[in-house]
């Protein structure tokens, strides 16, 4: 999954976990984000960046190796490398940035900002999710990754998923 906040990424994951019978990652950026903000009442850093990045990839590799064909990522290092660039005056980890242009996946499902935006503790630009949905299609298209544009309701968002997934593993 990729795309801006509050798009359905965290929902169409776990959604299609549960109908591939697979593992989902979760998204470790808002596990980390939301214990800090508890803790602290403090938003993200640039030096929180590094260990939100470990704590993905341990995630993802831990869970890899219990999934059924098919591991389903809700995040990854390429949302990780936009939001960092958006966030940060254009600035990523260069680990991270390597990394995230490194790591291989069949295919990213880029959700579209057609579903209405919904407030949190960690969400804070629901006026800025088309210019960030820019900048992750402008992210894929650059670094050449495989993706679908997700949009419509959660069941056309689903049903879409399926049929792209499912050109993959059949």
């Amino acid at each position: 999954m990729l795309g801006p906040e509050s798009t359905g990424k965290t929902t169409l994951a776990r959604s299609l976990a549960t109908y591939y019978n697979t593992e989902c990652v979760p998204e470790y950026m808002r596990e980390y984000l939301q214990r800090k903000w508890d803790l602290e009442m403090k938003v993200c850093e640039p030096e929180d960046m590094p260990p939100i990045a470990v704590g993905q990839m341990e995630q993802e590799n831990s869970l890899a190796e219990k999934a059924n064909e098919l591991l389903i990522c809700d995040t990854n290092l390429l949302e990780l490398k936009v939001y960092s660039e958006a966030y940060y005056n254009e600035y990523c980890d260069e680990q991270i940035e390597k990394y995230a242009i490194q790591n291989f996946y069949d295919l990213y499902l880029l959700t579209y900002v057609d579903v209405p935006w919904v407030q949190d503790d960690l969400r804070d630009k629901p006026l800025e999710r088309d210019p960030m949905f820019l900048r992750f299609k402008n992210a894929l298209d650059k670094f050449n990754k495989p993706y679908r544009i997700i949009k419509g309701s959660r069941d056309q968002r689903f049903k879409s998923a399926i049929q792209h997934i499912d050109k993959l593993i059949k």
